[in-house]
């Protein structure tokens, strides 16, 4: 039986399993995000801030399963969804998505209108990746392709659309892919 709850910044145990999910969960594809505890503590500690929505997902004997986070901008219309991990062996089985819905939740009862996420392609794993995307931009958007399972087709199924990409933002050829999701309006 899974829960969502609020990562608490006196819940030490759950803080030290949310960070190493970080540091596990980014280096399969993202080499360069959380690469050592000590950062990916301090990306848990980051979210204890009052402009932060930090929430964990845990099974019955309080084993941290995944952990999403939101940070507030624009006034709170609009909150980021960062990070979203899910320990690996547990993929697949919904916790992403309800940790997604969960967010969606507590965005709408903090009075939001939007999440956006940006989710990068440092390794080639979308067509949008290796190539130059100018002057065109939007001709390469419409034609994405998954190559090796980036996660944007995930959050797609989450309702998200991509509503933008940041050509060369982590290197020539390597962008940052935005997408964005209403949680008041129908999509």
């Amino acid at each position: 039986m899974m829960q969502i709850i609020d990562l608490c910044p006196d819940n030490l145990e759950a803080i030290q399993q949310a960070a190493t999910l970080l540091v596990e969960g980014f280096k399969e594809h993202w080499s360069t995000a959380w690469s050592d505890l000590d950062s990916a503590l301090a990306e848990v500690q980051e979210s204890f801030s009052t402009d932060r929505i930090s929430r964990i997902a845990v099974d019955e004997a309080g084993v941290v399963l995944g952990w999403i986070g939101g940070i507030k901008q624009y006034d709170g219309n609009v909150w980021e969804l960062h990070p979203l991990v899910v320990r690996s062996e547990c993929r697949g089985q919904g916790i992403g998505k309800a940790l997604v819905a969960d967010l969606e939740e507590q965005v709408r009862e903090c009075g939001g209108f939007t999440i956006w996420l940006g989710t990068d392609d440092e390794d080639n794993m979308t067509s949008l990746s290796g190539v130059n995307l100018y002057p065109n931009v939007f001709e390469h958007i419409a034609r994405i392709k998954n190559l090796r399972s980036h996660p944007y087709e995930f959050y797609q199924k989450c309702g998200f659309v991509i509503v933008g990409v940041i050509p060369d933002a982590n290197g020539l050829g390597k962008p940052d892919i935005y997408m964005a999701k209403s949680v008041r309006r129908n999509q």
